[in-house]
């Protein structure tokens, strides 16, 4: 993958997590990743963009784990492994091949989809993961949604059990968990601006580090 400078944001629903990142590209000039990697995704497996919208970080019943191990290979559309496994399992290794053909080119920032994990083996990669105390993230989402606070209470449970399922099952890392990830950070005591000043810092000591 070469020199491209990689980052990966896991985050509470609710923690500014997609804004952190929208920002770091910003700053970075480099391509942000979010909703955009579903289209691609679409785009290179043949698959409809619904499907995968459908499917966005949701947690599945089953998969197996020696799928994306052994019998994997990117781009392998038209072979009978894929053609036969089960909608979800193909969702899953779409957005898995996406991320890491997105890598290999460029340098991004790319939230969420188990990023982290599909591009373990890319040394440029820096995973952060994103929370925030849970009254501040009521209070974000009742404004942005237009809901009482009890209902967004739900709401972030049921997006943060969704995220947490997904990526605990599709990885071998715990999502939230600190070991999961090279940084992780509160925005409920830093602001954006502050956090992404973290990561750039944080960035820099990697590349000192790895002198």
């Amino acid at each position: 993958m070469g020199s491209n400078e990689i980052y990966t944001i896991g985050r509470e629903f609710g923690s500014l997590g997609k804004q952190v990142g929208q920002e770091l590209a910003k700053r970075l000039g480099i391509k942000f990743y979010d909703k955009e990697l579903l289209q691609k995704a679409a785009k290179e497996s043949g698959l409809c963009e619904e499907i995968f919208e459908s499917h966005d970080e949701k947690p599945t019943n089953s998969f197996l784990y020696s799928l994306v191990m052994d019998t994997y290979t990117g781009g392998s559309y038209s072979t009978a492994p894929f053609l036969d496994m089960p909608l979800n399992h193909k969702v899953f290794l779409a957005q898995f091949d996406a991320i890491k053909k997105i890598a290999a080119n460029e340098s991004c920032v790319i939230v969420g989809r188990c990023a982290d994990y599909a591009l373990a083996d890319e040394p440029h990669c820096l995973n952060i993961f994103i929370r925030s105390n849970m009254d501040d993230r009521i209070k974000r989402i009742s404004e942005r949604l237009n809901v009482p606070e009890n209902k967004a209470k739900d709401i972030i449970k049921k997006k943060d059990k969704e995220r947490s399922s997904y990526y605990n099952y599709y990885t071998s890392k715990k999502w939230g968990d600190a070991r999961s990830y090279d940084l992780c950070l509160n925005t409920s005591q830093i602001s954006v601006e502050d956090s992404i000043e973290l990561i750039l810092k944080y960035r820099e000591c990697m590349r000192n580090h790895n002198k």
